[in-house]
């Protein structure tokens, strides 16, 4: 039955007309997206396999999609990955995954050798380690690009954020009322909106408590752990704050191993908490206090976005989208 099936037969099963699978097998902006999933059901089921190249050739699409991202193995980027992936089985695409280790020549590389028509759109969250904003400000002209959590702002396109400053400034004013008045920050992503965004919200509930922050309290991401490491262990030593804020999960275990190694309790000499989406982190001695991105959600909008501009529907919207972020308050914090 499977080498039999065609349209024809398609349109009878499910009572449409012809014109109408044809349309929704190609995608077509004209067909509602209950439709087009009720003929890619069917169609599925009844293996009906159309021709892919000719099909490709005359809608001029791959029905591919491509996600550029720092680290597949970062639980935020593995959830965000699912939220992708559901949107884009909806629409019958399918999802390359491209990793860039925090390498922005490797993402430049990488985008350029999409611009050939290998795929319909990007969704990308971007390198932390420079600013591309000129890169991207001419590349969104040019192919369907979304952003994702780490976003260059003031482009025309859609952005899928968290509201990183605010959720930090509750978080700090959260281990204020814990008693704590001599805060360190580990700063990551200090190159982009996002780590600009959460060390403000940070700063800011500090001086609206009437404390300060010195330098010497700041400690910058290295690629390197142990070198992580090193520098808490100096900050701990020499400095001796009553609390961590975390604003990347990458400190989390350089921070619990320079606790262990000094002796210091958790929470009792120092309290602990991290931008985290960490599965793990209830299971960490002591519990982690952590601010968890609404991750898959981060995702799932992001492709939604993308979609709106593939098939021309809702293009005018707001292309500024914010999510919530939540303040998880475990045993780390100790109140």
């Amino acid at each position: 039955m499977s080498e039999k099936v065609n349209i024809k037969q398609l349109a009878l099963e499910l009572n449409i007309s012809i014109a109408t699978v044809s349309k929704a097998l190609n995608d077509s902006y004209e067909i509602s997206l209950k439709t087009k999933n009720r003929v890619w059901d069917l169609a599925k089921q009844l293996n009906y396999t159309p021709n892919p190249a000719a099909s490709n050739l005359r809608s001029n699409k791959t029905k591919t999609i491509a996600v550029i991202l720092p680290c597949v193995a970062n639980n935020f980027f593995s959830l965000a990955i699912k939220g992708i992936e559901e949107i884009a089985r909806k629409y019958g695409f399918h999802v390359l995954i491209y990793q860039t280790h925090e390498d922005c020549e490797m993402e430049i590389s990488f985008i350029n050798s999409l611009l050939n028509g290998r795929v319909d759109g990007i969704l990308t969250s971007v390198s932390s380690s420079e600013d591309n904003a000129d890169y991207y400000e001419n590349l969104v002209k040019k192919v369907p690009l979304v952003f994702f959590d780490r976003v260059y702002e003031n482009l025309d396109t859609f952005k899928v954020t968290t509201d990183d400053y605010h959720i930090s400034y509750q978080a700090t004013s959260h281990l204020i009322e814990c008693g704590c008045k001599k805060l360190a920050y580990l700063y990551g992503l200090e190159n982009l909106p996002a780590g600009k965004a959460r060390f403000s919200g940070f700063k800011d509930a500090i001086d609206a408590n009437g404390l300060t922050i010195s330098d010497d309290f700041i400690v910058k991401y290295s690629d390197d752990e142990n070198t992580n490491l090193e520098h808490i262990k100096v900050l701990l030593n020499h400095h001796k704050p009553d609390a961590l804020f975390s604003s990347i999960e990458e400190f989390v275990i350089p921070s619990y191993t320079a606790c262990k190694e000094l002796r210091l309790e958790i929470p009792k000499d120092i309290k602990i908490l991290s931008f985290s989406n960490l599965a793990t982190a209830k299971l960490l001695n002591p519990s982690l206090t952590t601010i968890t991105q609404p991750a898959f959600e981060i995702g799932n909008e992001a492709a939604k976005c993308l979609f709106k501009i593939l098939t021309k529907r809702g293009i005018d919207d707001d292309k500024s989208i914010i999510l919530k972020s939540e303040l998880i308050k475990r045993a780390s914090t100790g109140c």
